[in-house]
C-alpha cells in the first residue's frame, strides 16, 4: 500500500517549497536534542541551504555528497529533509547510521524530538506507545510512505525494501563489508533503483586518505567549496587553516588573515561572511547529478566553534599523531595523509634494546599477543602495551608442526597461560590473545571455543575501522546461529598496516620514548624483515581511489 501511493504521489506536480524553505517556515528545534530550541532558522548555517535544496525534487541533483568538519549543522540539514519528505514529498525512505545500535540512539535522540518539537509532522507520525501507531523504534509509517532505520552492520536491513529516498550518514564509520554480502554503501544505493527520481544524500567527516569513503564519493562529484568575502577588500576565498593565526601560542589571539590585502578578520566577523558566501563548482561533470560539497569547522557559525578553540584544540593535538588525525579529520574535514611508508628493516634492527626476551621490561602494562596461523606452523607475538601507546615486544615464537595436530595448540596454550616476570617483580600474563582464522579456520575455530581471553579474527581489507563488529559463527542443529556461540571479528587490514607503519616510523629523541614508540629485544633479522615486508598500495579504479 505504502509503494503505490507513493507511485501515485510520484504523479502529482512537485511542492513549491523546497527543503530549505520547509525547514524555516515549519521546523522546530528540540530543546532536548539541540542547543538552539526554537524555529529553525537557515540564515544561521547558510551554507546548509544549497545541500537542502539540492535535495528538493525540483533540483535534478540525485545524489548530494557532504565531505564536512564537527560543528557545522550536517546532521540536522539531513533531519530537515527527512521532515520534509514526511510533509511534503511522501515515500519509502531508508536512514543507515554505522551500526544497528547507533541506528536506535539516532531513532530516539534525533528522529523522536524532530517528531515531537515540529508540529505538521506529529500529526502524521504516530507515537510508538500507541497501540494502533505501527510505529517502532527503527519503522515509522506517516501517510504515504514509511521511514527504516538500521545499521550498516546489518546486511537484512539493507536488503529489507525498495526506497526513494536513502540517507547515508557517518560512512567513513561503516564496516567493509555487511554480513558477507559486500559493501553496504552499494548494497543501500542499490534499494533505489528502482525509482527515476531518487534522492540520495551521503554525509560523513573523513578518515584515511585512500581509504576514506566519503573522500571518494566527494572526489567524483562537481566537488563544490563554499567562498566567502574578505570584509575588508570583498576578495572572495575558501576559508584555510593556513591563513589562521595567532600570537605568542595564546589560542585567544586567533584571527584570519585575508589572502589577498592580508587584512585582520576577526571570529565574530564570520555572520556577515556566511550571510554573503556561495558554493561554486570547481569540478565540472556531466549530467549535473552528483553534487558533493566540502566544508571544514572553520566556517561553524559565531557562538558554535570558534576559530579560538580550533587553534587549542590543534596546540593540544599537534604533539600526538593520533590526537592530530582526529583534529584533521574532524575541525578541518579533511583526510589523514599517512606518513606510514615501510621503515627500512635494518634501522628497526639497529634500535634493538638490551632486556631479556620473554620478560617485561615496564610496570603498568597490558599484555596481548597476535596469533598467525600457516599451513606447517603457528607464529605468535606477545606485546606489552604502556600508557600513549608506547610498546614493548617480549616474545615471539614459531611453533613448527600441522595446525591439524593437537600438539601445536597444546604449545599455544601454554603461552597463552604462561606467567611473564617484569622488571617491577610481578607476574603478567596474557590480556587477550587475537587468532587469525584465514587459514586452518575449523581448527582455529575449535581451539578458541577451549580458552578464555581468546578472539578469532579474520581480515577485511577494505574495513575503514580497525574492528569491527563481530559474526557468530555457531549455529544449532535447525541452523539458527547461536547467541552466546563462537564469535569471528573482522579486523580492518589496510588500516591497521597503516597504523602500524606509522608507529614504526615514530623516533626516539633523547632519553625518553615518545608516544606511540616500539621497543624491540634483540630478537634476529628475520623477524625485522617480516615487520616490514608489507607495503600500502592506493590504486585508481573507476575513478575511486582504492
Amino acid at each position: 500500500m505504502i509503494y503505490a501511493t507513493a507511485f501515485y504521489a510520484g504523479l502529482k506536480p512537485d511542492p513549491l517549497l523546497k527543503v530549505s524553505e520547509w525547514a524555516d517556515e515549519y521546523r522546530v528545534l528540540s530543546q532536548t536534542a539541540s542547543s538552539e530550541p526554537g524555529r529553525w532558522r537557515t540564515e544561521r548555517t547558510p551554507y546548509l541551504k544549497e545541500i537542502m535544496d539540492s535535495l528538493s525534487p525540483s533540483s535534478p541533483v540525485e545524489k548530494v555528497i557532504f565531505m564536512k568538519g564537527a560543528q557545522i549543522g550536517g546532521t540536522e540539514a539531513g533531519n530537515n529533509w527527512i521532515g520534509y519528505i514526511i510533509d511534503q514529498t511522501p515515500g519509502p525512505m531508508l536512514v543507515v547510521q554505522p551500526t544497528v545500535e547507533m541506528g536506535k540512539r539516532w531513532s530516539k535522540g534525533r528522529f523522536a524530538p524532530l517528531i515531537d518539537s515540529t508540529p505538521c509532522l506529529k500529526d502524521k507520525v504516530k507515537d510508538p506507545r500507541s497501540r494502533d501507531s505501527g510505529n517502532t523504534v527503527q519503522s515509522k509509517e506517516f501517510p504515504g510512505g514509511i521511514v527504516v532505520i538500521t545499521g550498516a552492520n546489518s546486511s537484512v536491513g539493507l536488503r529489507s525494501m525498495p526506497v526513494k529516498y536513502l540517507f547515508l550518514d557517518e560512512i567513513d564509520a561503516y564496516p567493509g563489508d555487511s554480513g558477507g554480502e559486500g559493501d553496504p554503501v552499494l548494497l543501500s544505493i542499490a534499494r533505489t533503483n528502482t525509482f527515476t527520481r531518487r534522492k540520495i544524500f551521503l554525509v560523513s567527516t573523513p578518515t584515511v586518505h585512500g581509504i576514506s569513503r566519503i573522500e571518494k564519493e566527494f572526489e567524483a562529484s562537481d566537488k563544490r567549496y563554499f567562498f566567502v568575502p574578505c570584509p575588508h577588500c570583498n576578495h572572495y576565498q575558501v576559508l584555510k587553516w593556513t591563513q589562521v593565526k595567532w600570537e605568542d601560542k595564546d589560542p585567544k589571539t586567533a584571527h584570519y588573515v585575508c589572502i589577498e590585502c592580508k587584512g585582520k578578520i576577526e571570529n565574530h566577523q564570520k555572520t556577515e561572511m556566511l550571510s554573503r558566501g556561495e558554493w561554486r563548482v570547481t569540478n565540472e561533470t556531466k549530467g549535473g547529478k552528483i553534487a558533493g560539497f566540502h566544508i571544514s569547522s572553520l566556517y561553524s557559525p559565531v557562538g558554535w566553534y570558534s576559530w579560538n578553540q580550533a587553534v587549542e584544540d590543534f596546540q593540544h593535538a599537534k604533539e600526538n599523531e593520533q590526537l592530530l588525525k582526529v583534529w584533521i579529520n574532524t575541525t578541518l574535514g579533511e583526510t589523514w595523509v599517512d606518513k606510514g611508508e615501510v621503515p627500512d628493516w635494518r634501522h628497526l634492527f639497529e634500535r634493538r634494546e638490551n632486556y631479556p626476551i620473554g620478560t617485561v621490561p615496564k610496570g603498568e602494562v597490558v599484555l596481548t599477543a597476535g596469533v598467525d596461523v600457516q599451513k606447517d606452523r603457528i607464529e605468535v607475538e606477545v606485546v606489552a602495551w604502556g600508557r600513549n601507546r608506547e610498546s614493548w615486544s617480549i616474545d615471539y615464537q614459531v611453533f613448527e608442526g600441522d595446525p591439524g595436530k593437537e600438539f601445536v595448540w597444546n604449545k599455544l596454550s601454554e603461552l597463552l597461560n604462561h606467567h611473564f616476570l617484569g622488571s617491577d617483580g610481578l607476574e603478567y600474563t596474557i590480556s587477550m590473545m587475537a587468532v587469525d582464522a584465514g587459514y586452518a579456520t575449523q581448527e582455529v575455530y575449535n581451539w578458541v571455543r577451549s580458552q578464555g581471553r581468546v578472539m578469532a579474527i579474520k581480515g577485511v581489507n577494505k574495513a575503514l575501522v580497525p574492528l569491527n563488529s563481530p559474526s557468530r559463527v555457531d549455529v544449532t542443529v535447525a541452523g539458527k546461529k547461536l547467541y552466546r556461540g563462537m564469535k569471528l571479528w573482522p579486523v580492518g587490514v589496510s588500516i591497521l598496516k597503516s597504523e602500524l607503519f606509522q608507529l614504526l616510523n615514530v623516533l626516539r629523541d633523547g632519553e625518553k620514548a615518545p608516544a606511540g614508540y616500539c621497543h624491540f629485544p634483540e630478537y634476529a633479522p628475520e623477524y625485522f624483515k617480516q615487520l616490514t615486508a608489507e607495503q600500502l598500495i592506493t590504486k585508481v579504479v573507476k575513478g575511486y581511489t582504492r
